[in-house]
């Protein structure tokens, strides 16, 4: 490619995100867990499968850590609770 490249004064219109989300290494941590039935995307599965093996985990543990790091980013703290709010039986 021997095209030059020609820039402009345009202004640039950004929007900055957010990012929640950690990075695969970071999702390869053990925590105690329920079983469910899930139906993943066969594309999700094997990235997930791939990004595992590179960090010599389970690619289990990596959804499982995704999906609690998406529930801490956006679940209320529990002591947004009012005091005077009874719990329900077997909820310590």
């Amino acid at each position: 490619m021997k095209t030059k490249i020609k820039y402009t004064k345009e202004p640039i219109e950004a929007k900055v995100i957010m990012d929640f989300l950690p990075p695969p290494e970071e999702l390869a941590f053990r925590e105690e867990g329920v079983k469910v039935t899930l139906a993943l995307s066969k594309k999700s599965v094997d990235f997930f499968k791939s990004e595992a093996s590179k960090h010599h985990t389970q690619y289990q543990r990596m959804i499982r850590k995704l999906i609690d790091t998406y529930v801490e980013s956006y679940a209320e703290p529990l002591t947004s609770r009012p005091s005077g709010t009874p719990q329900k039986r077997g909820v310590p």
